[in-house]
């Protein structure tokens, strides 16, 4: 059912285009000062080692506060590890990049711009609007929001302002994007329509994707494999390969047992000890 480690299962999505690097994660551990300013830190990660194919989906499943959030901060070059490296193809990372989009649980649109200036917002910041406007009405039609361009975030619902954030994300062509429980605000339905909407965008682009989620039917539906941490310090302690069929069917015999498998090993089924 698992293998431990952190080896490489090189199974991607046939992609229209191939925009993904490679990312690896090697050795990374980090500490932050302690919530009550004495000198005790915390141990967020510890030893951390991953290796993400180009292309290929991933999911990080473990118990809140075992540092997933973390991971994504530092692989988006917005904090720093005290020890390890992180790569995206052969280039370090030191610092944020367009190359690594990061999109959040809220999706943290301008309330004073539309759609369409929202989505520009990111071309705008690095400087390349003039050269590179002709690409946002075809991320607009991407993201299926043609006749919502001029309308404003207290127009949208949720899932229409997450499709927002993803198309602002991916107007910059990511190598890597990076998913923080993007879609946990949304209600069950909607939530597993966005899920299927991710996976187009992800066919259509071809980029890496990282995605941390609690919900381990998520992980199932979208990753070629689930990474389990540990509670904090978070370790990689489990990577599952998922050799399911796309698309994948949520109440096939395959996926009920990889689910159950899944929550047995994490001690959530009845009994376990």
């Amino acid at each position: 059912m698992a293998e431990r480690g952190h080896q490489v299962v090189a199974t991607t999505a046939t992609n229209a285009l191939n925009e993904g690097s490679s990312l690896r994660i090697v050795e990374v551990s980090k500490h932050f000062p302690a919530a009550d300013a004495s000198s005790e830190r915390t141990h967020a990660l510890d030893n951390i080692s991953l290796s993400v194919a180009a292309g290929e989906l991933v999911s990080v499943v473990g118990p809140s506060g075992c540092g997933k959030s973390t991971l994504l901060r530092l692989i988006a070059g917005l904090d720093h590890c005290d020890s390890g490296t992180l790569t995206v193809g052969a280039d370090a990372i030191h610092e944020p990049s367009a190359e690594r989009g990061l999109v959040f649980q809220d999706p943290n649109l301008f309330p004073w711009l539309t759609v369409r200036r929202n989505i520009e917002s990111g071309l705008v910041a690095r400087g390349v609007l003039h050269e590179k406007r002709h690409e946002v009405d075809e991320f607009i039609r991407l993201v299926g929001l043609e006749t919502f361009a001029k309308a404003y975030p207290h127009h949208l619902s949720g899932g229409m302002a997450q499709r927002v954030a993803l198309a602002r994300a991916l107007i910059n062509h990511p190598k890597v994007l990076l998913l923080d429980e993007p879609l946990g605000a949304l209600d069950a339905f909607t939530r597993m329509r966005m899920q299927d909407e991710v996976l187009r965008l992800w066919e259509a682009r071809g980029a890496t994707i990282l995605l941390v989620t609690h919900d381990i039917d998520e992980a199932i539906y979208m990753s070629n494999r689930i990474v389990i941490m540990t509670p904090r310090p978070g370790r990689v302690e489990r990577i599952i390969p998922v050799s399911l069929e796309r698309p994948r069917q949520r109440n096939s015999a395959e996926f009920l047992r990889l689910r159950g498998d899944i929550l047995e090993f994490l001690h959530f089924t009845r009994g376990a000890g």
